[in-house]
This record gives C-alpha cells, sequence and structure tokens, in this order.
C-alpha cells in the first residue's frame, strides 16, 4: 500500500497532534503501513510547549491529500467531514480513532474504526500500543500524554474516563515526567492570550458543527483570568462577525475556560441566540453569559446546543 497520511483535526491541539504522531508511528510497527503524520494547521502555544519539552519537530502542515499525491488517510480525534482535511470526500478513509460523536460520516468502503467514550484520543491509541505490545518511546509517551492532560484540563473535565487516571500515570512514568507539575506547566503554556489578535484568539481552539441544517461556531480559549478577556469584547465580537460573514455561520459560541476554577463565560453571537439561551438556561447580557462547572466542549456545550436546535 502506498503512503497513508494520519492527522488530526483542523486547528489542531495537543491530543490532535498527540494522537496522529503516536499512531502513526504504531501503525508502521505494528501494522506494516506506511504513514505519516501530519497536521491541519500549525500547532498552538500550548502544543508548541509540548513539543519543544521533549524534543519532537511539529508535523508539516498539509492542507490537500490530493495534493501530496497521496489517496488514502487515517483520522485522529475527529471524524466530522467539516473539521476534517480540504479533500476528505475525494480520498479514501482507512480508519479513524477517536473519542468525539459521529456525524456526517459516511465512506464508501469498509474502514477500521476505534471509538471510546474516554477522555482523549491519545488515550485510546496508548492502549492500542499495549494490546500490540509495541514499546512506546519516551517522546511519543510525552505527547500523547499531553493530549490527555489537554482534553481533560489535568484530569479534571467531565470527559476524564475512569480509565484515564491510570492512563495517564503510565504514561507520565514513560515520559519522565511528575504528572501535576508537568500538567500545570503545560496548561499554563496556553493562557498567553495578550499577544494574540482577536482573530487568533477566537481560532486557536475551534470547530463547527452542523445543528439542524445551521453551521455553528464552537470555540474554546483557555485562561486563568476570564475578566482579562472580556476586556477585549468589542474586538473579539468584531471578529466573531467577520468570521461569521466570511464563512456563513449563523452562530458562533465561543467558551471563555477559567482553568484554576473549573468555570466558563460563553459569549456568543448570532441568529439564534434564543436557542443557545435555551441550550443552557441563562440569560445573555451583553451577549455574555456565565456558565458555572463547564470546562468540556464535547460533554457540557456541543450536546445541550444540539438539543436546544433540535427542539
Amino acid at each position: 500500500m502506498s503512503k497513508i497520511l494520519v492527522f488530526g483535526h483542523q486547528n489542531p491541539d495537543s491530543d490532535a497532534i498527540g494522537s496522529s504522531a503516536a499512531f502513526a508511528y504504531l501503525a508502521k510497527e505494528a501494522y506494516g503501513l506506511d504513514t505519516e503524520a501530519v497536521a491541519l494547521g500549525r500547532p498552538n502555544e500550548e502544543t508548541a510547549f509540548v513539543l519543544d519539552y521533549f524534543g519532537v519537530k511539529a508535523p508539516r502542515v498539509v492542507e490537500s491529500a490530493k495534493a501530496e499525491g497521496v489517496g488514502t488517510v487515517i483520522l485522529t480525534d475527529h471524524n466530522e467531514f467539516q473539521q476534517s482535511i480540504s479533500d476528505i470526500k475525494d480520498v479514501t478513509v482507512y480508519g479513524v480513532v477517536d473519542h468525539h460523536r459521529v456525524a456526517n460520516f459516511e465512506t464508501a468502503n469498509p474502514l477500521f474504526m476505534r471509538l471510546e467514550p474516554v477522555g482523549s484520543a491519545s488515550s485510546i491509541v496508548y492502549r492500542m500500543f499495549k494490546e500490540s505490545n509495541v514499546a512506546v518511546p519516551k517522546e511519543l509517551a510525552g505527547l500523547m500524554l499531553s493530549g490527555l492532560i489537554s482534553d481533560t484540563l489535568l484530569l479534571k473535565s467531565p470527559t476524564t474516563h475512569a480509565t484515564d487516571h491510570q492512563v495517564a500515570q503510565e504514561l507520565a512514568e514513560l515520559a519522565g515526567v511528575n504528572l501535576e507539575e508537568y500538567g500545570l506547566a503545560m496548561l499554563k503554556a496556553g493562557t498567553n492570550l495578550a499577544s494574540k489578535s482577536a482573530e487568533t484568539l477566537i481560532d486557536i481552539d475551534a470547530k463547527t458543527f452542523e445543528l439542524n441544517g445551521n453551521n455553528v461556531r464552537v470555540a474554546q480559549v483557555n485562561t486563568v483570568d476570564i475578566n482579562e478577556v472580556l476586556a477585549r469584547q468589542d474586538e473579539i465580537e468584531a471578529a466573531i462577525e467577520n468570521s461569521r460573514a466570511a464563512n456563513g455561520y449563523s452562530d458562533f459560541v465561543l467558551m471563555i475556560t477559567d482553568i484554576l476554577n473549573s468555570n466558563s463565560e460563553i459569549l456568543a453571537l448570532g441568529s439564534n441566540m434564543d436557542k443557545v439561551e435555551a441550550a443552557f438556561n441563562f440569560t445573555l447580557e451583553n451577549n455574555h453569559a456565565f456558565l458555572a462547572g463547564a470546562v468540556s466542549r464535547k460533554k457540557q456545550v456541543v450536546p445541550q446546543l444540539t438539543e436546544s436546535f433540535n427542539g
């Protein structure tokens, strides 16, 4: 079989980068596939910290599989086509390793799929290493650990599965780091928002979801000071409206998440604010509202929006 590209979703985070790098290695060692881990965007500051810490070169960025002369791909940390490579409908999806909902996904041929409701795609890949009796290189253990820490906010998010705690401990040992110390340093590395433009800020970690015929953009930024982000509300709202106009989003929901106190402020603009308010049983004031205890887009925002928009 010719080369297979392995990649996570657009606007890649630490789990998208870590799970794809680790699975590309595993696929070569265990299954004899000719794989290359690539990315659908440049790593954010948190992921750049991770790559530098473990001495791993950032995967090269690709925009089209066909432009690379590749017709077969493997997806990690996503499955929805609108979150994937631009020509995803024109290539063969050989396999998927993911921990999200399955939506807007259809293939012409059978494929390998590993879907589990755990804290990260990296958690799944690590267990696949163990099942295949393939030794985990130190740097890949570090990348998978980082993916798990990022997606679960150091095992504090409700997306954390019971098995993730043991996975984190084992990966931390393999990576040679103290879980708590490294995890906090890593998360803080991703909270430097002051130097970012509003356009960059709303696109750091953003995904599009098709909800009852509406393209809803849901973005998330992590911070240690929500008010510091809200102080830039005017420019953030201008960037959101420009993004909506340019991309046809009906609605844009931005989670501003306090990683220390595990709460979020929701800033929302669009055509269906009644549905956004109904989803979280709150009232937007000046386009934003506090959402206590919310840190997970996957579990505490998208399902609620989906139910409200479909209601």
